[in-house]
């Protein structure tokens, strides 16, 4: 059952109205060179960057994980980063089997 809470706390909580929205983005991930490793994720937070968005994630054991988030405080991400973010993954050498989620709320993450 929802709550009644007011503005303030809603607020507060990133709840209803205020609800910040982002996706999950996944692939397999060669890890067969560290220092190239770096600079894939240095050009994947540039790339990132660019579209003032952030990620929380990181590769291991053959997998890359990673949750993607608007900059701005009460921003949520859009469709077009969602696609954008997808294409850049499939496109990059090191990334294969991508799989981006649908949006969802980052407190449910």
């Amino acid at each position: 059952m929802q709550k009644q809470r007011n503005r303030r706390l809603r607020k507060k909580l990133y709840v209803g109205e205020f609800a910040k929205f982002g996706f999950r983005a996944d692939a397999h991930f060669d890890l067969l060179n560290h220092g190239c490793n770096d600079q894939f994720f240095d050009d994947f937070a540039d790339f990132l960057e660019s579209r003032e968005l952030l990620f929380v994630g990181g590769a291991s054991q053959g997998a890359f994980d990673a949750f993607v988030i608007a900059d701005e405080r009460y921003e949520s991400t859009t469709e077009d980063d969602r696609q954008a973010v997808q294409a850049w993954l499939a496109a990059h050498p090191k990334c294969s089997e991508v799989v981006v989620s649908e949006m969802q709320d980052m407190n449910d993450f």
